[in-house]
C-alpha cells in the first residue's frame, strides 16, 4: 500500500522454515488500544499452505530485493509467493502467529535466499506472539469450496488481511493471495503497467487454484484492498471466470483517470455483482485538493449499472484501517493521524468485524446462492446488531442493457 499514500492523503513448498510458537488466541489480548479481530469463525478449522512458484510466461527484470535488501538480482521469471487458506479438518498443530506471517515477507522474491531483515518484523513485533486461526499444512476438509482471490494493497504483502482470509476459509472458502509486485520490481507504482501486472497475477492464481483438490473453480470472486481494488477490476474485465468483486476502499474509486487512460476497461459493461466498502467522510474540498489526472475520470460506481452494486459506507474507518496487519503495525500516533472523527480503536475493531461479516454475506449470496444471506444483505445493519452510526448499506440492482 506504499503508493496508496496518495489515496491515504486523499482519504489518508520451498522455504517456510519458521517456528510456530504456542500462544493464546488473538481475541484473548487485553490491549484495548490495539487491533483485535472480533469476527466469529465459521464451522471449519483453517489450514494454510505456502507455495513458492513462478509465472514463467513473464519476466521479472532487475529484481530489487526490497524491504531492507538492496541487492539487484538477474532477470528471471516472475516470482509468485502463493498463500492458500482453506477449510481444514481438525488438527492438533500449532496455529500460525503474526510473527510467522511477518517472516514470510523475507522470501517474497528470493525464495531460496530470504532477506536478512524485513521492516514487517519490526512493525509487528508487539503482536509477534499473537496466534491467529490457521495451522500450517493442516489436512483439508472434504468437499468442494468456492474460490476467493485476495489482492493486497499496493506493494503490500499477501497476508495484509490475513484475518479476513482466515475468516472466509473457516466459513467454507478457499482463499489464495500473492504479494503486490510491480511489473519488474518488488514495489509497484501508480501506473498502468503495474496495475496490469497485479491483474495478471490474479488470473495466474485462479488458474493455479483450479488445479487444487477441493476448489470449485466455477465459483470465483476476487476481493482487493486499496490498489488490489483496482487491479481486481482490470482482471475481471478480461477474465470471465470471475463471478463477483469485492473492493475494500478500492482504488477504482480514487483513480478513475487511470481506468480511463487504459482505454480498455469499461465499468459500464460489467455485469457481475460488486460490493464496495468506502472509508469515512471525504469532503468536496478533499477531492479538489488532491485532484490529479490520475484521479479525474468517470465514477466507476456510478457507471456500475449492469451488475448489482452494494455500497457499504464505513463511517468510522480510514483507508489503512481496512487492512488488519496495517492496523497492527499502526502506532497510536499513526492511528490518530488517520482516525475518523471520534471513532476510537475499539470502534474500528468493531467496524472491521462488520466488514468481514458483510464480505461473507455477499459471497454466500452470490457464490453459494444462499437466500438467507441475501436477506441478511437486504436488512439494515442495526437489525443485525451493528451499532448505530457505524455504517450504511446502499443497494442498486442491475439494470437491463436496454
Amino acid at each position: 500500500m506504499r503508493k496508496a499514500s496518495n489515496v491515504v492523503a486523499l482519504m489518508a513448498l520451498t522455504w517456510f522454515a519458521i517456528l510456530l510458537a504456542h500462544c493464546p488466541p488473538a481475541l484473548a489480548q487485553t490491549q484495548s488500544d490495539g487491533f483485535q479481530f472480533l469476527g466469529k469463525p465459521g464451522p471449519h478449522s483453517v489450514g494454510l499452505k505456502v507455495v513458492h512458484q513462478y509465472d514463467r510466461s513473464r519476466a521479472f527484470g532487475s529484481t530489487t530485493g526490497g524491504n531492507g535488501d538492496s541487492s539487484i538480482g538477474t532477470a528471471g521469471p516472475r516470482p509468485i509467493q502463493t498463500l492458500i487458506w482453506y477449510p481444514a479438518s481438525a488438527s492438533d498443530g500449532k496455529p500460525i502467529t503474526v510473527g510467522n506471517y511477518a517472516q514470510l515477507s523475507r522470501s517474497e522474491i528470493h525464495f531460496d535466499r530470504p532477506d536478512k531483515s524485513n521492516a514487517w518484523l519490526e512493525k509487528l513485533a508487539a503482536y509477534a506472539d499473537v496466534a491467529l486461526l490457521a495451522k500450517i499444512d493442516a489436512p483439508m476438509a472434504k468437499g468442494r469450496f468456492p474460490l476467493v482471490v485476495y489482492a493486497p494493497g499496493q506493494s503490500s504483502v499477501a497476508w495484509d488481511n490475513a484475518d479476513i482470509c482466515e475468516y472466509l476459509a473457516s466459513h467454507g472458502y478457499v482463499v489464495v493471495a500473492s504479494p503486490s509486485l510491480g511489473k519488474s520490481t518488488r514495489d509497484a507504482d501508480d501506473n498502468l503497467d503495474d496495475i496490469e501486472a497485479e491483474a495478471t497475477d490474479i488470473s495466474f492464481l485462479i488458474t493455479y487454484a483450479s488445479t487444487l483438490v477441493g476448489v470449485d473453480s466455477s465459483k470465483v470472486a476476487v476481493a482487493g484492498w486499496s490498489w488490489g481494488g483496482i487491479s481486481n477490476l482490470f482482471a475481471a474485465s478480461r477474465d470471465n471466470r470471475i463471478k463477483a468483486l469485492i473492493a475494500l476502499d478500492g482504488s477504482m474509486r480514487y483513480y478513475p483517470g487511470l481506468i480511463k487512460q487504459s482505454g480498455e476497461i469499461h465499468p459500464e459493461r460489467m455485469t457481475i455483482p460488486l460490493m464496495f466498502f468506502t472509508r469515512g467522510n471525504l469532503s468536496l474540498e478533499d477531492w479538489s485538493r488532491y485532484s490529479t489526472s490520475q484521479n479525474e475520470g468517470p465514477s466507476v460506481l456510478n457507471a456500475w449499472t449492469r451488475g448489482d452494486l452494494w455500497t457499504i459506507h464505513m463511517l468510522g474507518m480510514s483507508h489503512p484501517q481496512f487492512s488488519s496487519m496495517y492496523q497492527r503495525a499502526s502506532s497510536q500516533q499513526k492511528f490518530d493521524d488517520n482516525r475518523m472523527d471520534d471513532y476510537d480503536r475499539h470502534d474500528v475493531n468493531v467496524s472491521y468485524a462488520w466488514v468481514a461479516r458483510y464480505t461473507l454475506g455477499f459471497l454466500n449470496a452470490y457464490l453459494k446462492s444462499d437466500a438467507a444471506e441475501r436477506s441478511f444483505l437486504s436488512g439494515t445493519p442495526v437489525e443485525h446488531g451493528a451499532p448505530q452510526h457505524f455504517m450504511t448499506v446502499d443497494f442498486r440492482a442491475a439494470q437491463s442493457k436496454h
